[in-house]
């Protein structure tokens, strides 16, 4: 598994890279885990470190096209990949009418 999730974030960050210079790159791997940071002339740095669980954290960081600073920490692990970022849509608030709703079936015993 990590085998794939580390290709695809080199690939990833390779199709943005076509003509930037590689800046920095480590990585190391051992029975332990592994670990990788790379930073290119174009302004796109990833780092991320996985432990022997399978468990992996990290981020990676660009400029897009309309030169906004794009920042986005991530755990993937038993639960999932987790992504946080500023730019990562959220939800819309729950309606006043639903969560009164809620609220009323957990005081009266419901699940919800």
């Amino acid at each position: 598994m990590l085998k794939y999730f580390l290709l695809l974030a080199v690939i990833s960050c390779a199709a943005v890279a076509e003509d930037a210079e590689t800046l920095k790159y480590n990585s190391d791997v051992n029975e332990h885990g592994f670990q990788y940071d790379f930073e290119t002339s174009n302004h796109i740095h990833a780092q991320a470190s996985g432990d022997d669980h399978g468990a992996v954290k990290g981020d990676f960081e660009w400029h897009s096209p309309e030169g906004e600073h794009i920042h986005i920490n991530y755990v993937a692990d038993d639960n999932g990949y987790q992504p946080q970022s500023d730019i990562l849509p959220t939800p819309p608030p729950i309606p006043e009418a639903i969560a009164k709703a809620i609220q009323y079936i957990q005081a009266h015993g419901g699940h919800a």
